[in-house]
């Protein structure tokens, strides 16, 4: 798989980050919240970044 970030928010390479793949997926780093209170599969995780990544990778192409 080859990945490309799409937005970062240090130069370090231990920040959130958002990726691209050439599979057509995006892949997050963040941190792995222990709260958070929810039931998923085995084969899952959740990954939490801060609003600001998102809005550095994907700017105003959310909507509202």
């Amino acid at each position: 798989m080859k990945v490309t970030v799409l937005a970062t928010t240090c130069e370090k390479k231990n920040c959130p980050t958002v990726y691209k793949t050439d599979r057509g997926t995006i892949i997050v780093q963040g941190e792995t919240p222990k709260d958070h209170g929810l039931t998923i599969p085995a084969h899952e995780t959740l990954v939490e970044i801060p609003m600001e990544l998102i809005r550095e990778a994907f700017g105003g192409k959310l909507g509202a």
